[in-house]
């Protein structure tokens, strides 16, 4: 078994060589095609069935097929045709890199018989690529004294394009120091880019260039790169170091400290580095001068390590050098002058001194003091003075002696303190100054009444308010201090003799705070005013007042009252109708009032609850209740309605009135039907009489209710009057709303006649127009 499996494998080989040979053998070299890189997926190369003089179908029935080196499916082979394109755009540079030409083989495969022949494709360069720079700049360090015509190369820019499209040469800004030459002399035969100098580089004139270096390929239109090249003159030493003056003089006083700097020498290097940095020493200076002075190295500043005496050295002259790094130096002298200072402070001593200082006082000596400078001449001379703004002067005294008085009287609430600075100042050089600061208090006299906020105030209550309600405040400042500015509230007695403040209104003695006593009824009493005290706890006491005015605020606390139709517990008022009116006929006009004021009297009317609905309806801006429709004889007699009255006031109060209206078929024979009676012939009559017997009577309730109302509304008004009530204006009325004045009586009285025409074959029934009196306007009884 072992045998055998090694003998099969051995077979295996020996025919695969042998196929190999003989495809080898059947294999033919063919033609070369060329395309344009970048061309579309599609493009046309060849039609190969042309080429091998195939006729038109042979490809398809031999199998034919196309197969790349790389195993990929670069092209496409229409077997029918024998037409071959491009599978994919074709890029040179990525199938090729920068081989040139870019060449792409293939075999074309036939079977019965097997067939191979190999070919290439060359795909052709175009310049779709532009030359590019690793780096966007380069630099470049030459040395100042380099020689001319030395060369430096670049680093050379990137193209991916091939032959003619690839970069052929580089240029730089014209300039009178470089050029650019190109080279190709390398393994690799590319151009490389070289600058050369063209003329003697001096640091100190100009130590740097900058040039764009621009890469041009051969392309048509050529493409080009940039990049900036930096060109860094490197410095040498060629320069010694120079001081800014060649001598220097300064004064320094004798009473400097320590570490004070004197004088700051500077010199410069034109060159760079290490051999422009200037390091400064004292030069052959004696003992004493290295004593007294030192030298910063860097800075060139020098400065005191000893105390300078006038008396002992009036001057000193050091000599300074600047060394540069390469050993170059430069020097200079400085000649220092000591001089003479005032060095002694005027002194302030305080003899007596008055506070606090009491307001409104005449001038007043409040301090006495001296002062003296220990040194002579004119340093030792002294001016003495004060701030102009202060209401002081200063009168000098014997010898050196000065009082401090008031110019005039104080007021402490203006200012209660005064910080007085005396300044002394000496006529030395420099003069010297001593500040000595007095502090004065003012004491406070009561000489400012109290003030209030505002001259009147509005305060405004809702009625039917809770007793010891907080109203509002009053608050009054006092601009004295201590007791002086201790306020305490009053109320002052009414200018009306009648109204009772003191059980309305109460105050807060300490912080003006107004309280409500009882509660108020805006029916009653609208508005009231009185007047605030504040006094102050000065002596003598001082006191101001305002006034204020309190406005009662309605509340909807009073529901409509209907007036007319009356009601009473046991009749309805009853209406009559005839069958015969028209759509819109006056049945009755409900007539109704409230007792409050502004849109809490404002009254609405609405039909709540009708036998037949539809049938009648009440006007809802004045309680007309008329008919909606043409009453048929298919109505039925007797209706029952209810109409409710609603005010505008929130949350809204209601009263209802309910009407009876009997439907007949004239006014010459009425009658009244009622639930309990059957309608027959002989009750006609009867139903007549009570007919007017009702209307009568309701017509002498309604006037005598309308004139009582009357009657008590103007005792109450004239109560009213007697507490000092003032009338408020009412606001606009909205169109659906019925406008009732706040006294609680109709604005307009309404005046009804009844007649019965008895002569007639008909009754009638019916409202005439209401007659408006024009009484004269009635003021607040005074």
């Amino acid at each position: 078994m072992e045998a055998g499996g090694l003998r099969f494998p051995r077979q295996r080989q020996v025919l695969f060589i042998c196929i190999i040979w003989g495809v080898s053998l059947a294999g033919s070299e063919f033609g070369r095609y060329s395309v344009t890189e970048e061309t579309e997926r599609g493009s046309f190369v060849v039609n190969l069935a042309k080429d091998l003089g195939l006729a038109e179908g042979e490809l398809a029935a031999r199998g034919v097929r196309v197969v790349s080196d790389d195993n990929k499916q670069h092209l496409l082979l229409d077997s029918q045709t024998g037409d071959l394109f491009t599978n994919e755009k074709l890029d040179r540079e990525k199938l090729c890199d920068s081989t040139e030409p870019c060449m792409l083989h293939f075999q074309i495969l036939m079977d019965n018989p097997f067939q191979i022949y190999r070919t290439e494709l060359r795909i052709r360069d175009i310049n779709d690529h532009s030359p590019v720079f690793q780096d966007k700049e380069m630099v470049l360090k030459i040395l100042e004294n380099t020689a001319e015509g030395t060369t430096f190369r670049l680093e050379r820019a990137q193209d991916s394009d091939g032959g003619l499209n690839g970069i052929q040469k580089y240029t730089i800004n014209p300039n009178s120091f470089f050029h650019i030459k190109v080279t190709d002399i390398n393994p690799d035969n590319r151009k490389y880019p070289e600058l050369v100098l063209d003329k003697a580089l001096d640091y100190e004139e100009q130590p740097e260039f900058s040039f764009i270096l621009t890469a041009l390929d051969g392309g048509s239109p050529p493409r080009s790169g940039t990049a900036l090249v930096r060109v860094v003159v490197v410095d040498i030493n060629d320069n010694s170091p120079e001081f800014e003056q060649p001598f220097y003089e300064v004064k320094i006083p004798e009473n400097s400290t320590l570490g004070s700097p004197v004088v700051t020498v500077s010199a410069w290097d034109l060159d760079s580095g290490t051999n422009g940095q200037i390091s400064y020493t004292l030069s052959h200076a004696s003992e004493d001068i290295c004593k007294t002075f030192e030298i910063n190295q860097k800075s060139g500043e020098v400065s005191l390590t000893a105390l300078l005496d006038f008396e002992t050295i009036e001057s000193y002259s050091i000599i300074i050098q600047a060394t540069d790094g390469g050993g170059l130096f430069g020097k200079s002298t400085v000649r220092i002058q000591v001089m003479d200072v005032n060095d002694n402070l005027p002194e302030v001593t305080v003899s007596s001194i008055i506070s606090p200082i009491p307001e409104n006082s005449p001038e007043t000596v409040v301090v006495v003091f001296s002062i003296l400078d220990r040194d002579s001449g004119d340093n030792g001379r002294m001016i003495c003075s004060i701030p102009e703004d202060l209401p002081f002067m200063l009168k000098p005294s014997i010898e050196n002696y000065y009082t401090l008085e008031t110019e005039r009287t104080l007021d402490r609430e203006s200012s209660a303190e005064y910080n007085i600075t005396i300044t002394v100042t000496d006529l030395g050089t420099p003069r010297l100054k001593t500040h000595h600061n007095i502090i004065l208090l003012v004491s406070d006299v009561n000489d400012n009444a109290p003030t209030f906020a505002q001259t009147s105030y509005t305060l405004f209550i809702h009625e039917n308010n809770s007793p010891a309600l907080h109203m509002g405040s009053v608050s009054a400042t006092d601009r004295d201090s201590g007791t002086n500015a201790q306020l305490t509230y009053s109320l002052l007695p009414p200018q009306d003799p009648h109204l009772p403040l003191s059980s309305l209104v109460s105050i807060n003695a300490d912080n003006g705070h107004l309280f409500a006593l009882r509660s108020l009824d805006y029916e009653a009493l609208r508005e009231f005013e009185f007047r605030v005290g504040a006094t102050d706890a000065g002596s003598p006491a001082l006191s101001s007042e305002a006034l204020v005015r309190v406005v009662v605020v309605d509340d909807n606390d009073n529901p409509p009252v209907v007036l007319y139709p009356l009601q009473n517990g046991s009749a309805p008022c009853t209406e009559l109708v005839p069958r015969a009116a028209e759509a819109g006929y006056l049945v009755t006009k409900v007539v109704a009032v409230d007792g409050d004021s502004g849109q809490n009297a404002w009254l609405s009317y609405q039909l709540l609850k009708a036998t037949e609905p539809g049938l009648f309806s009440v006007r809802a801006h004045n309680g007309e209740v008329r008919t909606s429709r043409l009453l048929s004889e298919r109505d039925a007699a007797k209706h029952r309605l209810v109409v409710l009255v609603k005010d505008n006031g929130e949350p809204p109060m209601s009263a209802s009135v309910t009407l009876q209206v009997l439907l007949v078929d004239s006014f010459s024979q009425p009658y009244l039907p009622l639930p309990e009676v059957a309608a027959d012939e002989t009750q006609t009559n009867s139903l007549t009489v009570y007919l007017v017997i009702a209307l009568a009577s309701v017509s002498l309730l309604f006037l005598f209710s309308v004139l009582l109302f009357v009657a008590v509304r103007l005792c109450r008004r004239n109560r009213a009057a007697s507490l000092g009530r003032r009338s408020v204006p009412e606001g606009h009325f909205p169109d659906h709303l019925v406008d009732v004045s706040g006294t609680g009586t109709l604005s307009q009285r309404y005046l009804y006649e009844a007649f019965l025409t008895g002569s007639s074959e008909t009754s009638e029934f019916k409202f005439l127009k209401p007659i408006i009196p024009n009484f004269p306007p009635q003021g607040p009884a005074k």
